[in-house]
């Protein structure tokens, strides 16, 4: 009798095999593995929660010239839709123009940062009030909670010093 390898071996092996032990020859289930957010934060939960009244930054030079590119770009070439297109031939033209033609993109940059510079230092005038606001009041609470505890343990001590007295 002849031996053969492969499908009709296994065939053969698997019906030898009693109906219990066949579900041990199936396929095994994946280890499941601990959780490890107990561990490790996601990225998510690390990032800090971006405030919506936090003013947004100025955009450059490059993109205030952009913001006007795209218009007649756009006027140009009618057909191209791909944004890729407009901000390659807006890099292209911005690195081919002299200082002098940069320079009222670069002064309408510098107002629209200024602008932004104001509204920062109000916001985290803001943002500094809030806080200290918040400190007082946890450090009163602490300072009370504080004075609590040192009447009670100054009364402890007239105890106690009442008690040696007697001995």
């Amino acid at each position: 009798m002849k031996t053969t390898k492969g499908k009709a071996t296994a065939r053969s092996s698997r019906e030898v095999l009693k109906p219990v032990d066949d579900r041990k020859v199936g396929k095994r289930k994946a280890v499941a593995k601990p959780e490890r957010s107990s561990k490790r934060q996601t990225k998510k939960e690390r990032q800090a929660k971006k405030d919506p009244n936090k003013p947004k930054r100025p955009p450059s030079a490059f993109f205030v010239f952009l913001e006007e590119f795209r218009k007649t770009f756009k006027k140009e070439h009618p057909n191209v839709k791909a944004v890729s297109a407009v901000g390659k031939a807006g890099g292209e033209r911005w690195k081919s123009m002299s200082e002098a033609e940069k320079a009222p993109y670069e002064a309408k940059a510098g107002k629209k940062k200024a602008e932004y510079e104001k509204l920062m230092r109000a916001y985290n005038q803001k943002q500094e009030s809030m806080d200290d606001a918040g400190d007082e009041e946890s450090d009163r609470s602490r300072s009370e909670v504080n004075d609590e505890d040192e009447e009670e343990d100054e009364e402890e001590e007239e105890e106690d010093d009442d008690d040696d007295e007697d001995d």
